[in-house]
Formats: C-alpha cells, structure tokens, sequence
C-alpha cells in the first residue's frame, strides 16, 4: 500500500518544504526562488534523505517549465517579440557564441577533455527562464525594457538548447556525423515553426472561439491545456525544446479575445509545479561534494557570475540600449539554466562528461541561481545611486530621431515616459487630438519607430535628470509617468519636479505603498489600473443590471471621492 503511494507521499513532502522555504525566503525579504532550492537541499538524498528517488519529481518539474512558458506566450503579444526581435536573435546569438567560447577556453585551463570543454561551453551559455521571470514578476519589472531584452533572449537560448541536444552525443564520438546532425536539426526546426504558424494563424483562435462559446468553464481549461502540451509534445517530436513549442503556442492565444481567461486558469496550476522544479533542482545538490572540491567550484562559480555579467552586458550595449538597461540584463542572466540541467544529464548518460564534472555542473548553477536576486537587486540599487548622483551619463543623442534643439523648441508640451502598451496609448490619443506631446524611452526600436512617425522623442532613462533636463520641462504642461518600473518612476518624478516645481503630473502606479510614496513626493494625479479596471467592471455591471447611466455616474463619482486614488 505504501509503495501505491509514494508519489503522493514524495509530492506532500515536496510541496511541504518549498512552502516552509518560499516563507522563509519572503521573511527574510529574499526571492521565494532561493528558499524552494534550499528546501530541494535540506530534503534531498543527500541531507536528510527525506525523498530518495527524485525521477518522478523530475518529471513534474518539467511540467513548471512549459507551463511556464506557454503562460509567457501569453503574456507576450506577436508585436511585443517584434519588437525585440533584434536583440533576440543577433543578440542571442552573439551572447551563445561568446559565452560558450568562454566556457571552454575556461575547461581547457584546467585540464579538461575538449568534449567536457564543450559542453561545460555549452552549459553555461544558457541562463534560467524560470528564474528571470519569476524575478521580473515580483519586481513588477516583466514589462520593463531590460525584461523584454532578457525575455528575447533567454527565448533564443531555448532554440539554442535543442541544437545542443543534437551535438552533445557526437561529442563522444569522432565528429564525422556532426554536419549531418546540425542539417537534420536545422531541417525540423524550420518545419516545426511552419507548422505552428499554421495552425496558430488559422486553427488556434477558431479552436478556443468553439470551446468558448459552448459555456463551459471545465471544457475551457481542458482545452487551454491540450494546446499547451500539445505545443510541448510537437516541439518535443520534432526534437526542440517542449518549453519552446508551448510559448510559441501561447504567443499566438495572446492574439485571442481569451487569452486573459486562458492566462488566469493556467497560472495557478504553472506555480505550483514551477516550486517542484527548483525543489527537484536543490535536491539533486551533494553538499559534501561542494565542501571537498570547495576551490573549483568557486572558480567555475565566477567563471559564471562575472563572465555572464560582462557577456550580457555588452551584447545589450552592442545592439543600441544603455546605462541602466545594460547593466540590468547582464545581472538578470548570471546563472546556469534549466536546459542545462538536462543537457548535463544527456552529457552524463552518453558519458561525454564524467560523474565528477556533473556534480560540479549542479553545484556550480544552484549557487549561480541563488545568487542571481541578490546581484539583480544590488545592482539595481547601485544603479538608482549612480543616476541621482549623476554618475552614469545618458547617450540622450545616441541614436535620438530628434536633435536636442528640436526638442527645446517644443512648450507647452506633454511629456510621456516609458512607451510601452499603456504610455504607447496616452501618445496616439493625444496624437489624435494634435495635443503636442514628447516621448522618453530606452528602446533603440521603440524610438526608431516614433522618429518615423514624426514624434517628437529622445533615446534615454527618464530616471536620469540629464535626460529629462532635455525634455523642456520647465514649459511643459504636463508630466506622464507611464513606465512600469517602481523604481525609476520616483527617480522621474523627483528630478522632474526639482526641474519644475510647478509641474503637473500624472503616474502609473501598482501598489499602496507606491501610491502613498508618491502622493507624498508630489504627484498630482495617479492612475492604478486595477482600479480603473474595477470602476469599469461596476459600471458595466449596474448598467447590465438597468441602473440608469446618471445614477451609475453619480454612484461612481462618490465612490471615488472615498477611495484613497
């Protein structure tokens, strides 16, 4: 009887441990990421040995990575990868290059096989989608313009991954067959992609469209779930990533009237299985390995860290963004990624690396994983530092569709920061009203495509008072603080108002605390858009409901009046 359940005994303890770990985490004010993995730790095989067999594990681990990723799909529309899709593709792989060609002059130094030199390369080079975004998720940043940055990118590492899946065995080998492999690899990819545009263009929408209108909410999730791991096996079948094939089948339900009920029925289901996979993660760790080889693996771990860092730090410079959002996704991406874990296994299991560099591997990327909130986190605060006391200078010319003389001709004005999906509406409806307006934002594409336009923009961090200096705030008429980031929202709104005392301004907040913080700064007006969502909901709820429309306004006006917005 026990045996028939073990899975369920071994998945209570798990679940158990990640929450007491997830706690803990928060507690102490830290990612909830960290305390899964050092609960996988404390319960593994080689701590207090409360879970021995883990392949099961495993297994459902793997489900939190493509859910994961097809809930990422969802969240991101076609026109948002578009947008990155420069720096996904030539960036991602210049950063694969790179970082893998570090990876392996680093094996070669200390002694290592060239198959083990290649795929330690191989390892490294790929970064951990679950933790980014986990990260970007409660930081409120996933929208930011580093987050679409290190989004595409990560996306082009998972592409990478099952190239690499295709490599690793001939690596044993004499290499003959390699060109035929990559030829092989290269051919079902491109039929696979085809595929998905196929059916994602022309089934998908009218699939989730049928099942929709039979008025079943049981039907709905099921279906919303045969897409995603139907996406997954096809990927898997036609030997790519199955993370990659669910978020290329969540991208296109983005393009769906349902893709919020399709995101809000699979989320929850996403975040428990994503707390089993860092658990199953920490427990593959052998802390007395790590003690005994103590040297090595602190040499490895900043081979990771630092290298990664400078890596990815300059394949953002290289493809036209600055400052602040360099340094962000060099610290985003400093850590060893899920695929790796199971191309080390692959690498293991053909026996191109020993038993000795696989155990390195783990410990090496559980540290490097661990480690990645805390970089993210001081840099960001570095960052913020620098900014206020002037020490990192904007480019604001640097790719600028306007001249900064251009610019100072402008009064009057509204000045728009961040121009994403909510700043990008305030410009075209202000557009529409030949209401002269300015954009602020730190995508080289997004101001590309404004310069185009004819909108008058400048390329730089609105949270830097250079920047901004060169907005003409002082004749401005109004300040929009549109960008998603808490953060640099309170550095614009401090130096704009140092600039202009006088100025009006209106932001975009997520949180009390926010809200509170920057009523007492000096904002005039703020906008939180669950709010705003909510008062939407009421008003057409009481108008379903026969209320007439002077009743529902004067109803809603007084509920404003006593809600702290």
């Amino acid at each position: 009887m026990l045996d028939e359940f073990s899975l369920i005994l071994d998945i209570a303890v798990v679940l158990g441990a990640a929450l007491a770990g997830g706690l803990a985490a928060r507690f102490l004010k830290q990612s909830a990421i960290i305390g899964y993995l050092l609960a996988g730790v404390v319960i593994g095989p080689h701590t207090l040995g409360l879970i021995r067999e883990s392949d099961e594990i495993r297994v459902l681990a793997t489900i939190g990575v493509v859910l994961l990723l097809f809930t990422l799909g969802i969240k991101f529309s076609l026109r948002e990868m578009i947008r990155v899709s420069k720096v996904a593709i030539g960036g991602g792989i210049f950063q694969l290059l790179v970082t893998t060609g570090l990876g392996i002059g680093v094996a070669t130094l200390l002694g290592w096989s060239l198959g083990e030199a290649v795929t330690f390369g191989f390892l490294i080079a790929l970064s951990s989608t679950m933790v980014v975004i986990g990260m970007l998720t409660d930081r409120g940043e996933l929208e930011s313009v580093h987050g679409r940055v290190m989004i595409g990118i990560l996306l082009m590492q998972d592409i990478a991954a099952a190239f690499m899946m295709f490599i690793l065995p001939t690596l044993g080998g004499s290499g003959e067959n390699l060109p035929i492999v990559l030829g092989l690899a290269i051919l079902k990819a491109g039929l696979f992609i085809t595929l998905v545009l196929l059916l994602g263009t022309y089934v998908v929408p009218r699939f989730i469209k049928r099942v929709a209108g039979q008025g079943s909410r049981e039907l709905f999730v099921l279906s919303s779930a045969v897409l995603c791991f139907g996406g997954a096996f096809g990927a898997h079948y036609f030997g790519l990533s199955a993370a990659l094939g669910a978020f290329l089948i969540g991208l296109f339900i983005s393009e769906s009237e349902f893709a919020h009920q399709v995101l809000g029925d699979m989320i929850p289901i996403r975040d428990i299985f994503s707390a089993l996979f860092f658990v199953s993660v920490g427990m593959l760790i052998d802390l007395p390995f790590m003690a005994e080889n103590i040297t090595t693996v602190i040499v490895i771990v900043l081979t990771i860290v630092l290298g990664k860092f400078l890596i990815c730090s300059a394949t953002a410079g290289l493809f036209g963004y600055r400052g602040r959002t360099t340094l962000l996704v060099g610290a985003g991406m400093i850590q060893i990624g899920e695929f790796s874990f199971v191309l080390a296994e692959l690498g293991l299991g053909t026996g191109v690396i020993s038993g000795y560099l696989y155990s390195l591997i783990l410990a090496s990327a559980m540290i490097s994983i661990i480690l990645t909130p805390l970089a993210y986190s001081l840099t960001t605060n570095l960052t913020t530092r620098l900014i206020q006391a002037r020490g990192l200078r904007p480019l604001v010319a640097m790719n600028a569709p306007q001249s900064v003389d251009e610019v100072a001709k402008i009064s009057n004005h509204v000045v728009i920061c961040g121009h994403g999906r909510v700043g990008g509406n305030v410009s075209q409806m202000l557009g529409q009203l030949e209401i002269p307006h300015l954009v602020i934002d730190l995508d080289p594409t997004v101001i590309s495509n404004l310069r185009d336009q004819g909108i008058p923009c400048l390329y730089g961090d609105a949270g830097n008072r250079e920047v901004l200096s060169q907005t003409g705030l002082k004749d401005a008429a109004l300040l929009v603080i549109a960008t998603p980031d808490p953060m640099t929202a309170r550095l614009i709104l401090d130096h704009a108002l140092r600039i202009n005392p006088q100025l009006d301004v209106v932001a975009r907040v997520h949180s009390d605390s926010e809200l509170d913080f920057l009523r007492g700064r000096g904002a005039s007006s703020l906008v939180q858009p669950e709010f705003e969502a909510s008062i939407e909901l009421v008003r057409h709820t009481l108008c379903r409901l026969g209320l007439g429309e002077d009743k529902v306004q004067e109803f809603l006006s007084n509920w404003r009046r006593t809600c702290p917005i």
